[in-house]
C-alpha cells in the first residue's frame, strides 16, 4: 500500500502547486474575479479532499530523494513562451493529476474516488473558460476601430459603406439590423462576412446568435436584456466571441463572470439610438478600464471631435455607427477617428 500512498501524495502536490499558478495567472494576468475563483475554490476543495487521507501515511510514503522521476526532464519543460504558456501548462497538469488521484484513490479510500472525478470536471471547466480568454484576447489585441452597420443609416450602399469604412481604418464591422426580414439579414450577413472575411476584419452580428452561426460570423454582440452569454454559448462555434453591453462599472464587473469575451460601454455621449441605456460618459469607461480585464470598446455618441475625451481617459477601442456611415466619404470619416486612437500592438 506504501506505494499507493506514495502516488497520492505526489499528486497531491502536483494538483495544489498547478491551481495555485492557475489561479495566479486568472488573479493578477487577468484580474478576473470569477476565474480566480474558480480556481481558489477548486483548490479547497483540493485540501478538504486530502484531509480525509490518512495523512501521515502520506507523509510517510513520500521519497523525494529516491524519486526517479526527478532526473528525467524533456527539453521544452524549462521554457514557456509567456505568462499565459504558464498557465495553460498548470491546467494540464492538474487535469492529469486529479485523474491520477481519482483511480489511486480507489484503492486507498474509494468514497473519494467520485468526488475527484467531479474536481477533474471542474478543471477542464476552468481550463475551457481560461482558454477562450486567452482566445479572445489574442483576437481582439489589436481592435481600435468598431463600426457599426445599418443599412438605413449608410448614406451609400451597404456593401459598398462596409467596404470604405474598412479602406478606413475599421477593425471590425458588426451587423445592426434591428427591423430587417430573416431570410434578408441572413443574406446581407453572408455577404458582409466574404467582405470581412476577404479583408481579415472581425464581423459581429448584433443580438442574433442564429444568423451568426448560419453566416459564419466571428461572434455575436448582446445586449443587457438579451439572454445571457452563458445560454447563448452552446450554440456558436467554440472560438466565437460574445460581445456584452454594459452601462455602469457594476455590468462591467460582471461581464466576465456571465461569459462575455469583450464589453462595449457606453454610451459616452448623447446618441440617438434608442436602447443605448443612460448616459455614462467618459469617468465611467476610466473606471471599467482601471478596475475590468476584459477588453473593453467605448460607444455612443462618438465622433472625430470628442474621440480625444476618450483617448484622455484610456481607451484603446471605439465603436461608431453615423459618424462613419452616414458620413459622404466613410473612409475618410474612418481615417480621421482611427488616426487618433493608440497603434496596435503589432505592426
Amino acid at each position: 500500500m506504501r506505494e499507493v500512498y506514495r502516488i497520492l501524495d505526489a499528486n497531491f502536490n502536483r494538483a495544489r502547486e498547478a491551481v495555485r499558478v492557475a489561479e495566479d495567472f486568472a488573479r493578477f494576468a487577468l484580474s478576473d474575479a470569477d476565474l480566480a475563483g474558480g480556481f481558489k475554490n477548486l483548490r479547497s476543495m483540493l485540501q478538504e479532499c486530502y484531509q480525509r487521507f490518512p495523512a501521515p501515511a502520506l507523509l510517510a510514503a513520500r521519497d523525494t530523494g529516491g524519486d526517479v522521476g526527478t532526473a528525467i526532464t524533456s527539453p521544452t519543460e524549462m521554457r514557456r513562451a509567456d505568462a499565459a504558456s504558464v498557465a495553460v501548462a498548470a491546467c494540464k497538469r492538474l487535469t492529469e493529476a486529479l485523474r491520477t488521484l481519482e483511480e489511486y484513490a480507489k484503492l486507498a479510500l474509494a468514497e473519494e474516488a467520485p468526488k475527484l472525478e467531479a474536481m477533474r470536471y471542474q478543471a477542464y471547466q476552468l481550463e475551457q473558460r481560461l482558454g477562450r480568454r486567452l482566445s479572445a484576447g489574442e483576437r481582439l489585441a489589436n481592435l481600435r476601430l468598431y463600426v457599426l452597420l445599418t443599412s438605413r443609416l449608410c448614406r451609400r450602399d451597404v456593401l459598398e459603406t462596409a467596404g470604405l469604412a474598412i479602406e478606413g481604418g475599421a477593425d471590425a464591422i458588426q451587423m445592426r439590423e434591428k427591423d430587417m426580414p430573416d431570410r434578408q439579414r441572413l443574406e446581407l450577413a453572408r455577404r458582409l462576412r466574404e467582405l470581412t472575411a476577404r479583408a481579415g476584419v472581425l464581423f459581429i452580428v448584433n443580438d442574433r446568435a442564429d444568423i451568426a452561426a448560419a453566416a459564419g460570423a466571428d461572434g455575436v454582440h448582446l445586449g443587457q436584456d438579451d439572454l445571457p452569454p452563458s445560454a447563448i454559448r452552446p450554440l456558436l462555434p467554440p472560438r466565437a466571441l460574445i460581445g456584452l453591453s454594459t452601462h455602469t462599472l457594476e455590468q462591467a464587473k460582471a461581464a466576465a463572470g456571465a461569459g462575455a469575451d469583450y464589453i462595449g460601454v457606453g454610451p459616452m455621449f448623447p446618441t440617438a439610438t434608442k436602447d443605448a441605456g443612460p448616459l455614462a460618459g467618459p469617468a465611467c469607461l476610466r473606471a471599467v478600464l482601471q478596475e475590468v480585464s476584459l477588453p473593453a470598446v467605448a460607444i455612443g455618441g462618438i465622433t472625430a471631435d470628442n474621440i480625444d475625451q476618450l483617448v484622455a481617459a484610456g481607451a484603446k477601442a471605439v465603436a461608431v455607427s453615423s459618424a462613419v456611415i452616414a458620413a459622404e466619404d466613410p473612409a475618410a470619416a474612418a481615417r480621421a477617428i482611427r488616426e487618433k486612437l493608440p497603434a496596435g500592438e503589432q505592426a
